[in-house]
């Protein structure tokens, strides 16, 4: 039985895609800030799943994964989708912070633990759900575009980093555009999908072990547009 923990699995996509290895026969450690969700869930299935609780913030993250991982008996799959942003016309540094803190510090530190447990194991598949947001700057959001756009270059230097140490460790960087969970804000939303259509897209990446996978699929044309529109025009929108 293969071994997966999911970092922020308390509700959302983190939440649907643990219910989708639990399905196919994973044993599935979840973590996440709310306690009664994360019990619930559990209790669907004790036999399968293993509940840490604990914020990605404010908590020594190496070890209490450290502690879910020997509660599930090993790890062949990490999918880290804790994440957080805010619309913030006002700069408050506040709120670019308290992104910054989850989406860059947090991050940081549990895909660089993840990374050397699969290159001590020898194997192993990191997932990390960064955001089509990362592509290019918002004036709506600077800390959140900006905190993805670095999760995509730090997974990117990782893919890197696999590639050379000639081990069988698989990077995935899932970039979805508007999803119906708590992390969707703002007006003029479109082509939002649900978190289980979400979640099952995501199964099928990672499953191909793809290196870079957009959710849902058409997302991938709003990528390529973003990433042609000349600066004199994107800086006007």
């Amino acid at each position: 039985m293969k071994k997966a923990v999911i970092v922020g699995a308390s509700s959302g996509i983190g939440n649907a895609l643990a219910k989708i290895f639990v399905e196919n026969d994973y044993k599935v450690g979840i973590t996440g800030r709310r306690k009664t969700e994360l019990e619930t869930f559990k209790e669907s299935n004790p036999k399968q799943i293993s509940i840490s609780v604990f914020d990605c913030t404010t908590e020594n993250n190496t070890q209490k994964l450290t502690e879910l991982v020997t509660k599930i008996g090993g790890l062949d799959l990490l999918v880290l989708s804790a994440g957080t942003g805010d619309l913030n016309k006002k700069l408050e540094f506040e709120k670019e912070n308290a992104t910054n803190q989850l989406n860059v510090i947090a991050f940081t530190e549990i895909v660089d633990w993840a990374f050397n447990y699969f290159e001590k194991q020898g194997k192993g598949h990191l997932v990390a759900i960064s955001s089509i947001a990362g592509l290019r700057g918002s004036r709506m959001a600077p800390a959140y575009n900006a905190s993805k756009a670095y999760q995509i270059n730090y997974l990117e230097g990782l893919r890197q980093k696999a590639m050379s140490s000639k081990k069988q460790i698989y990077i995935t960087d899932i970039r979805p555009g508007f999803v119906d969970t708590d992390m969707a804000k703002g007006d003029g939303q479109f082509w939002v999908a649900t978190k289980v259509k979400a979640a099952k897209q995501i199964y099928g990446l990672i499953k191909k072990k793809k290196s870079v996978g957009y959710v849902t699929k058409r997302w991938q044309l709003i990528s390529l547009l973003l990433k042609i529109v000349p600066n004199r025009i994107y800086k006007r929108m």
